[in-house]
């Protein structure tokens, strides 16, 4: 199976993208980096133990006035490695924004087909509940959802609840592109003979959509959903950045941005740097890695 995708023209046209292939390695790299964090960042920072007081406000590659310590990338006001809480914030980001997509996606796609296949009145509204909700921004969606599960829940669990309902949040507001395209995939599907043929054996509407039809409009899904992660994570950071995401115990790169902000004017400029271009960085490689795939696995964009 391997050696089948190495001889893909799939596989060669990556090759021969550069775009792409950089693309890949950034996202590759600061994966790798997030989910092996605990190896590579010097200090867990996290760990309110392994902070020094002293140590706040180190610029990078300077040692400390007090401690004489160096840090790569500098300290931020509670004398935390910036370094190790990028690592550790990319991973949180990473984790948020997949598991966002996965909802979004597992949802569309389930409604997108309900409403190709059935069609009628079902159709009807799910599509204009999906209308409704384009009116709106996503972070809106996402920030109302936020606020009515935080409400919802109480106190003691809020914090401890806060990355499963921003991971909630997030889901409900992006799964409007997956249920339009697989609504229209959906609706051309139905119509051809092996589907006919499916109805003559006897198979159920549930059988037909999911053995069937879901296989042959899986394609645009995955494009939809690498652009939707890209998306999923600047949502976090969005929500983080303003204060109603991730925790303060465990900061995600929107939670650092929103830190380094503070300080900006003040002169600690690369306490707001490094996590914004790190973000930066992550958003921009996985969109063009998702226009790449639009454009290789769409035929008529060739």
């Amino acid at each position: 199976m391997m050696n089948r995708f190495l001889d893909s023209d799939f596989f060669h046209d990556f090759l021969r993208a550069p775009v792409a292939l950089i693309s890949f390695c950034v996202v590759l790299i600061l994966v790798l980096s997030a989910v092996f964090a605990q190896f590579i960042a010097p200090t867990n920072p996290f760990d309110p133990a392994s902070l020094e007081l002293m140590n706040g406000f180190t610029p990078p590659l300077e040692a400390n006035m007090f401690t004489g310590e160096i840090f790569l990338l500098g300290t931020d006001d509670q004398g935390r490695d910036l370094f190790s809480a990028i690592l550790y914030g990319l991973r949180i980001s990473l984790f948020v924004g997949l598991m966002a997509v996965t909802l979004a996606m597992v949802l569309g796609v389930m409604l997108g087909l309900i409403a190709g296949y059935v069609g009628g009145w079902l159709d009807n509204l799910i599509m204009r509940l999906a209308d409704i909700q384009m009116t709106f921004p996503s972070i809106l969606i996402a920030m109302l959802i936020f606020g009515i599960a935080r409400g919802l829940l109480p106190p003691e669990l809020r914090y401890e609840m806060a990355i499963t309902v921003l991971i909630i949040s997030i889901g409900l507001s992006e799964w409007v592109p997956f249920a339009r395209t697989v609504r229209g995939s959906t609706m051309v599907e139905k119509e051809k003979e092996y589907v006919a043929a499916a109805r003559l054996i006897g198979l159920n509407r549930w059988q037909i959509m999911i053995r069937h039809i879901l296989p042959n409009v899986l394609g645009p899904v995955l494009v939809i959903a690498t652009i939707t992660f890209a998306l999923a994570i600047i949502a976090e950071a969005t929500l983080s950045f303003l204060g109603v995401g991730a925790p303060p115990t465990e900061p995600s790169l929107g939670t650092l941005i929103r830190v380094g902000q503070d300080y900006l004017f003040s002169g600690e400029w690369w306490i707001l740097l490094f996590p914004a271009v790190t973000l930066l960085a992550l958003a921009l490689a996985v969109n063009l890695l998702g226009d790449w795939l639009r454009d290789t696995l769409n035929p008529r964009l060739k």
